[in-house]
């Protein structure tokens, strides 16, 4: 229960918790379980997220979220409503509550007059997780609806701890020893409410080492999806693609198309495991580069002398060298041959 330890030593608890090196289920249980006790949760939400696309890439959600996460994924790719998580992870603050957002008018926000007050829920506070300059996931908090909602203290804790939570999220996904899985590229079928429509074997074995069970999308598909849909309706950009680790440790990229002809009203999903270099890039953010610092890395990746990365970059050759001499510093290698090994191999490499 909330006050039955002091409050500082239940902070001090959550954040040792965050950087013990525990994997992401255990993560999101000791952190839910510690935020408890010291804010009041009817009800909790916490998913993973690519850096560099700021999808989701996996969930844990308590009920009643569990089952309505297809309409609190179309609201978040609708562009019309309060606190989404994009906004938040770019936004100069990371944490906001909707009672904070609406000015206290929570049917102001469609997501609670069209999802959460139908299941009894009120006030939620959203933070992204943002480590550095990276956002590795996300929370959400809700309040049963007709009671209180978040207090400006209990923002401030979340604020507080979020970029802890996202540095245990950072080191859960990089550092983990990849175990063999699927390597072959799969390919999932899916309507445009986000329903399974065909699959193929590969795509089957690559879905349950997500976080999807037999029959079921994993979230990171989801997502993509959603956002595919949201920028046919041109409520955002199209999405890229995002890069996802499974639970056996292997990255996987995402990739979604429009499928045309007879069949209509489906995307194609391609889940690819097959590419080394896949999950390069949030391998990088774990180092905490800078932009700058990931873009003469990834070219470095790429087999870039140094005067074709002061060409592409507009940069003296100096300046290059400046910037890889940091790289090299925050990765802990001494020579490109190195962070190339480094970024290839990956964790347990």
């Amino acid at each position: 229960m909330p006050g039955s330890v002091p409050r500082e030593q239940a902070e001090r608890d959550l954040v040792r918790q965050c950087h013990a090196g525990l994997p992401l289920p255990d993560l999101w249980g000791r952190v839910l379980r510690s935020l408890r006790r010291i804010v009041p949760v009817d009800a909790a939400f916490v998913a993973t997220a690519d850096p560099a696309t700021l999808l989701f890439t996996g969930a844990h959600a308590e009920e009643p979220l569990a089952g309505a996460s297809a309409r609190f994924l179309e609201n978040e790719f609708s562009g019309a409503d309060v606190n989404r998580f994009a906004a938040l992870a770019t936004a100069r603050r990371h944490v906001s509550t909707l009672d904070l957002a609406t000015r206290g008018d929570r049917v102001a926000s469609p997501r609670y007059g069209e999802i959460m007050r139908p299941l009894g829920l009120g006030d939620e506070l959203r933070a992204a997780l943002v480590a550095g300059t990276e956002c590795w996931g996300y929370l959400c908090l809700h309040r049963a609806d007709g009671g209180r909602g978040f207090t400006a203290a209990e923002l401030e804790l979340v604020a507080r701890i979020g970029p802890h939570v996202a540095a245990g999220i950072r080191d859960a996904t990089v550092r983990a020893a990849p175990r063999p899985g699927p390597q072959r590229p799969g390919v999932l079928v899916v309507s445009d409410d986000l329903a399974l429509v065909a699959s193929t074997p590969e795509a089957e074995a690559l879905a349950e080492v997500l976080d999807g069970g037999p029959g079921e999308l994993p979230l990171a598909v989801q997502a993509l999806v959603a956002a595919l849909l949201a920028a046919e309706r041109g409520r955002g950009p199209s999405p890229l693609g995002s890069t996802v680790r499974t639970r056996t440790g292997e990255w996987v990229r995402l990739s979604a198309s429009r499928l045309t002809g007879p069949v209509g009203g489906v995307v194609s999903v391609v889940l690819d495991p097959s590419r080394p270099a896949s999950g390069a890039v949030a391998r990088l953010a774990a180092h905490a580069l800078t932009a700058r610092e990931r873009e003469i890395a990834v070219l470095v990746l790429r087999g870039r002398s140094t005067r074709e990365i002061s060409a592409a970059l507009f940069l003296s050759p100096h300046t290059v060298q400046d910037h890889l001499k940091s790289v090299f510093d925050k990765t802990g290698v001494r020579s490109r041959r190195e962070l190339v090994g480094l970024l290839l191999a990956g964790p347990g490499g």
